[in-house]
C-alpha cells in the first residue's frame, strides 16, 4: 500500500507540471520585454525537476506518518494553483492573472509548510526551497507585469 500511495503522490505531484506542457512559452514568450536578471530558458527545467521531486518526497513523508490529513489538504491546494500558473502566463498570456495566481500559491505553499512542520519538520524543510524558487518567480511575474503592461 505505502508503494502504491507513494507512486501516487509523485504522479500527482508530476501531474502539475504536465499540465503546463500544453501551454509552452511559444514566440508571445520571446517577445516581450524581460528584466535583465530573468534566467536563461535551459535553468528552469532542471531548477523545476529537483523541486518536484522534493515536493512529491516530502507529502509522501507526511503521508506516511499523518495519512490523508489537514497538510495533505494544503499541499493539493498549492499543487492546484501551481498547475494553474502556466496555463494562465503562456496559455492565456495573462500575466496580471498569472502574478495573482502565484501569490496566492506562494501563500498556499507557506500554509503547506507549516502544516507539513507540525507532521514530519524533514517534510517541511523539502519544501523551503520550493518557497525559495516561487518568491523568486513572484517577483519575476511582477517585473513582467509591470514592463508588458
Amino acid at each position: 500500500m505505502q508503494i502504491l500511495m507513494g507512486i501516487g503522490i509523485f504522479l500527482v505531484t508530476f501531474a502539475a507540471p504536465a499540465i503546463g506542457a500544453f501551454s509552452p512559452p511559444g514566440d508571445w514568450y520571446q517577445a516581450i520585454n524581460k528584466p535583465s536578471w530573468n534566467p536563461p530558458a535551459w535553468i528552469f527545467g532542471p531548477v523545476w525537476s529537483a523541486l518536484y521531486l522534493m515536493m512529491a518526497t516530502a507529502a509522501f513523508l507526511v503521508w506516511q506518518k499523518d495519512g490523508w490529513s489537514r497538510a495533505m489538504n494544503a499541499y493539493v491546494v498549492q499543487l492546484i494553483f501551481n498547475a494553474a500558473w502556466t496555463p494562465l502566463f503562456f496559455g492565456a498570456q495573462r500575466i496580471d492573472w498569472a502574478c495573482t495566481c502565484i501569490i496566492a500559491l506562494w501563500f498556499a505553499i507557506l500554509i503547506t509548510i507549516l502544516c507539513f512542520w507540525k507532521v514530519n519538520k524533514v517534510a517541511a524543510w523539502l519544501m523551503v526551497p520550493y518557497l525559495g524558487w516561487v518568491s523568486f518567480a513572484t517577483v519575476l511575474n511582477a517585473a513582467l507585469w509591470v514592463m508588458n503592461r
